[in-house]
């Protein structure tokens, strides 16, 4: 299964609202987790099995807690038994679909 998800802390007392901290702590546990992943701007992508996605999701979530009164968490999931190996998959099936579509095929 892949998951896209988010989380952030809201109530920190920071002037600039910013939440890079929170985020940092949280995006560690998620690469020490050793599960493919990547993250962007918005969300990190994580893929495993549900029992393991979910358990990084949970720690992660513990990580900013320290950070601020409250946590908002997003969570996306595509689930699709029998396949692995989409996080990159998907991204080389779409590359390729615009090739195509650029080429005129």
């Amino acid at each position: 299964m892949l998951i896209a998800f988010s989380v952030a802390p809201s109530g920190t007392g920071r002037a600039d609202g910013s939440v890079h901290d929170a985020v940092a702590a949280a995006v560690k546990v998620v690469r020490d987790s050793g599960l493919p992943s990547r993250t962007s701007s918005m969300f990190t992508e994580l893929e495993g099995t549900w029992d393991e996605v979910f358990d990084v999701v949970k720690r992660a979530t513990e990580a900013v807690e320290p950070f601020g009164s409250r946590i908002s968490l997003v969570i996306k999931a595509d689930i699709r038994p029998g396949y692995e190996g989409e996080i990159d998959a998907k991204i080389e099936r779409l590359e390729a679909a615009i090739e195509d579509a650029s080429s005129g095929n």
